[in-house]
């Protein structure tokens, strides 16, 4: 993209670096708190373990995000009066909706649960760290998502740690089911950056619409496998796991994706391993083997590249009209609202950005999504 000043009316903005530094960062932490929520979902899901099937537990896990983040819903609208979480879902989004929730939610598991059957555990293991990066490939190559080397060099080091994680020294073989492991990566690859152009939508009505087709289509494999159902206690057990490791986690995951894109959200959330790994020592009281002290280090270098990150340059922003939660206190966020003054706090309503050229870091968010030529 040109940036010559004689065929775009723009203004020259002077970026404050402080406010989009503090943004990032809440972003960051919101991808790290998706990941530590989804990465305590396995040593959870393990106490359950004789009580609840596989198949029931996806079911129910799925459903429980739903159900609870309705719930949750009901219970703000009834103490608040409104929930002003972001748009609503529109005619425009359902086609990115509907991919999302049919590659991630439908189509990955079902790969993957038929290319488990022919795969050692170790080779699946390994292979189901090529979700990260699957989700980068997708992103730079298909949706023109800038990504430098320091991410690159970030999600190689988070990726590792998470193979030197699950490694468990078992028999490797690499057939047509580690090839399906490998699709199945691919398909929530997909998901991830699918559900980055919903991420300025509301992400409770996104999360809720994907765990109950999700759940759903799970709970009709369970009625034809004939799996046994669970009892009361254990069910709600799992259904609370759901709303917690994936209900609020896809929430705060779309909610970063909104302000880091997807490669780096699912860099962050690729740090998940380790956490479960962590609270698995906690809960079952056990020794740290190896792998874990080799990924410690791995994990905290990804970590701080990814932290420490400073794509910069001089780029233009076309004149843009949309409509996303915000607050006035942030560089892009000056617009005037018509028939009311001195709105606070954050809020949700259409408004317009007008062309400007500035030079400031920052991440492929929503208002960054510039092609990579874009420098």
């Amino acid at each position: 993209m040109s940036l010559s000043s004689t065929t775009l009316s723009m203004h020259i903005v002077n970026a404050s670096e402080a406010p989009m530094t503090a943004t990032r960062t809440r972003y960051m932490l919101q991808a790290m708190l998706a990941a530590v929520l989804f990465g305590a979902s396995p040593p959870l899901a393990k106490l359950l373990l004789g009580k609840v099937e596989p198949v029931p537990m996806a079911a129910l896990l799925y459903l429980g995000s739903a159900i609870g983040l309705i719930l949750y819903r009901v219970i703000r609208r009834l103490a608040s009066g409104k929930i002003d979480a972001g748009p609503g879902i529109e005619r425009a989004d359902l086609p990115w909706l509907a991919g999302a929730t049919l590659a991630g939610g439908v189509a990955a598991p079902i790969v993957l649960m038929f290319s488990l059957r022919r795969t050692p555990a170790a080779t699946a293991s390994l292979l189901l760290t090529f979700e990260g990066v699957a989700t980068t490939l997708i992103a730079t190559l298909v949706f023109s998502e800038s990504v430098g080397k320091r991410v690159w060099a970030a999600l190689i080091c988070i990726t590792a740690a998470s193979i030197a994680l699950a490694w468990d020294g078992g028999t490797w073989g690499f057939s047509i089911g580690a090839m399906g492991i490998l699709g199945a990566c691919l398909l929530w690859g997909l998901d991830n950056n699918f559900t980055r152009n919903l991420s300025t939508k509301d992400p409770l009505a996104v999360t809720t619409v994907k765990g109950l087709v999700a759940g759903g289509f799970s709970l009709l494999l369970v009625f034809f496998l004939g799996a046994p159902l669970p009892d009361v206690w254990a069910a709600l057990g799992a259904m609370a796991l759901g709303f917690v490791s994936y209900g609020l986690s896809i929430v705060l995951f779309i909610m970063a994706l909104q302000g880091l894109g997807a490669a780096r959200t699912s860099a962050w959330f690729g740090t998940a391993p380790f956490v479960g790994s962590a609270l698995s020592l906690l809960l079952f009281l056990t020794l740290p083997t190896w792998p874990f002290f080799a990924a410690m280090p791995l994990m905290i270098l990804g970590a701080v590249l990814l932290f420490r990150e400073d794509h910069r340059h001089r780029h233009i922003h076309a004149f843009l009209r949309h409509e996303h939660r915000h607050t006035h206190d942030e560089e892009h966020y000056r617009h005037t609202h018509e028939g009311t003054e001195n709105i606070g706090g954050t809020h949700s309503h259409p408004h317009a950005h007008e062309t400007a050229e500035h030079d400031h870091p920052h991440a492929p968010d929503i208002h960054h999504r510039h092609d990579r030529s874009d420098k």
